[in-house]
């Protein structure tokens, strides 16, 4: 007999593997049956033992993990658990427990931080937009992909996964800090000194537990996912392998060796004194190898959603995350951290220098590491954030009237500026005012409809790449004969076409001329770094561009109901389900930012 509890957990299990089962299947009710049947599906030859039996946490020979030997720093297992227990920290709330402890500390009327990892890009009046790096109060946890947040700018929804929790939460102001040399007693100094030394060991011990886990999560992916795809030639190719994992397996031998340096330098006696500063520079190049996992990400994403769209794979995926009894969430899902890891690094390391005295031994490479840092993650956050504006672009070009030529996504994936110009053109000198938005390699033109100001038809497109921008005087124009006043030319030196363009006033041309100056710093940058955009990606950006798809969040039509003297959010239950669901989501109306200047500002950096 087994013990009650572990009655329970059986219970539990059976429910989640009989609902990853097919439908032929789901008569199998011992969970180790339907163990096997998993073990069918995934083909795996090495999930067997001597006398047949299953053993569900057997690893196939030759497993990547051999790279760090136990003798040295001990198994994985070991580090996941050895410091688990040593000090509370805050982490980004992966599981149940973790999210309901952020809302109880909410709801005691504790403040709870986050910091953001990356830019969040929104247009929508619920959404709360932020830079990378700016401290969001959390206000609502409950949704487990969406948060509710306020920063100085106002209140809003957020996606969870955009944010890291404090370390120390109840860290004074930064302006309300004691300072040891105000105090008149050298007892008062010691207790800030030692309160210092403790936020120093809680965000040490924070880095080495998240590395911990986020090794554990590697080689779950490696070995759990990776290696049971490679046995199975007739559903995956080696070229759909690596757009789906990348060179996810490089990131995860570099990663134990990190690990292995933070450990040796680890002061298990104090941990305040640990020199970990030295461990980001000795590997600031390993880190290199996450910019080009971060930029096939969204192919991967692309290749997933086509797969799991056929049930075959959905069984095969689920088989895949259940024997490796790994917690409840998609690839996709799992695929994502790796891009989250390196933008919370330097997140961290700003936390430690904060609580790093300046003669500690440390504090030196501590700075330099989180400069090494922030530069990997600038960039990483940058190709995030244009890879995002792609499908707002496509968007974009699917609402213009009478489109020809070949898609904006072809050549361009920025959009710069953007507003209204006088266009005179020859031969007998006539003004037309029309919209201009300006993008990497090219610049649109189109022609508002008389009546719907907000309906744009197409009339033609620049290539800025041969093109040099002229500043021009006011007066009379040589070419034209006519009178011009904050005006500037595109002209073409190898065709001798040029395009003389004007503003209404001299603020809006220098800011045309700074505009058309970005662009070129912009295209020399992504030459520079080898920024582009994959055929995959373009014609998926296009297809949910005609779609027309929105996403799921849990808004309201305003701030979380509780948060207005209601405990609870609640929708009218008098209402149909149907009925509830819209109330719950409401449905977007087109969006018309692209037709107002001062709508653009998000897609500026």
């Amino acid at each position: 007999m087994r013990p009650d509890g572990q009655q329970a957990v059986d219970a539990m299990r059976n429910d989640v593997i009989y609902c990853s089962l097919p439908r032929t299947t789901r008569g199998i009710v011992r969970w180790e049956d339907q163990l096997e049947v998993l073990v069918s599906l995934l083909d795996c030859e090495g999930g067997r033992g001597r006398d047949g039996r299953l053993e569900v946490g057997a690893m196939p020979d030759g497993a990547l993990d051999t790279a760090v030997r136990a003798d040295e720093v001990g198994s994985e297992e070991d580090l996941y658990d050895d410091l688990h227990g040593s000090s509370h920290h805050y982490s980004h709330s992966g599981g149940g427990g973790e999210q309901l402890a952020i809302n109880e500390l909410i709801s005691d009327g504790s403040v709870v931080c986050a910091e953001a990892l990356w830019d969040h890009v929104t247009m929508d009046d619920q959404e709360l937009g932020f830079k990378a790096g700016d401290v969001i109060e959390v206000m609502d946890a409950t949704n487990r992909e969406w948060w509710w947040g306020r920063v100085a700018d106002g209140e809003g929804w957020f996606p969870a996964s955009f944010v890291r929790l404090r370390v120390n939460q109840d860290e004074p102001a930064d302006d309300e800090a004691p300072r040891a040399g105000d105090r008149g007693a050298e007892d008062g100094g010691a207790e800030a000194q030692s309160s210092k030394d403790q936020m120093r060991t809680n965000v040490i011990n924070e880095i080495l537990s998240t590395e911990r886990d986020y090794i554990k999560h590697l080689r779950d992916i490696c070995e759990g996912y990776v290696r049971q795809c490679r046995k199975r030639a007739d559903m995956f190719s080696e070229e759909q392998l690596r757009t789906i994992f990348g060179n996810i397996e490089d990131i995860y031998r570099c990663q134990k060796a990190f690990v292995k340096a933070l450990e040796q330098r680890f002061n298990r006696e104090r941990p305040h004194l640990s020199e970990l500063g030295a461990c980001f520079l000795e590997h600031q190049a390993d880190f290199q190898i996450y910019s080009e996992y971060c930029n096939n990400h969204p192919n991967a994403c692309v290749e997933l959603s086509r797969l799991t769209k056929l049930s075959k794979y959905v069984y095969f995926f689920e088989a895949c995350r259940l024997l490796q009894k790994m917690i409840d969430i998609s690839l996709d899902g799992f695929l994502l951290t790796p891009v989250q890891k390196i933008c919370k690094y330097p997140l961290q390391l700003a936390e430690l220098l904060k609580y790093t005295h300046p003669q500690h031994r440390d504090f030196k490479d501590v700075e330099a590491a989180l400069h090494a840092m922030k530069n990997v993650a600038q960039l990483i956050n940058e190709r995030k954030r244009r890879l995002e504006n792609i499908d707002k672009i496509a968007q974009w070009q699917s609402s213009i009237e009478d489109w020809e030529g070949e898609d904006l996504l072809v050549r361009s994936s920025e959009l710069i500026y953007s507003g209204e110009l006088i266009r005179v053109t020859q031969p007998q000198a006539r003004s037309q005012q029309r919209m201009f938005f300006l993008f990497d390699h090219q610049l649109i033109y189109c022609k508002k409809d008389l009546l719907r100001r907000d309906v744009l038809y197409y009339k033609g497109r620049l290539d800025m790449d041969g093109l040099e921008v002229v500043d021009l005087e006011d007066g009379k124009d040589r070419d034209l004969h006519v009178s011009i006043k904050n005006a500037f030319r595109l002209h073409c030196g190898t065709t001798g076409d040029s395009h003389l363009l004007c503003t209404r006033k001299p603020e809006q041309k220098q800011r045309w001329l700074k505009a058309f100056a970005r662009e070129r710093e912009q295209v020399r940058l992504d030459q520079e770094t080898g920024f582009s955009i994959t055929e995959l990606q373009r014609k998926q950006a296009m297809l949910n561009a005609s779609k027309q798809q929105v996403t799921g969040k849990p808004k309201a039509v305003g701030r979380p109901c509780y948060l207005t003297r209601q405990k609870h959010p609640a929708l009218p239950s008098s209402r149909p389900q149907q009925q509830v669901l819209v109330l719950a989501e409401p449905r977007r109306k087109p969006s018309t930012f692209w037709h107002s200047i001062s709508r653009l500002a998000p897609f500026r950096k």
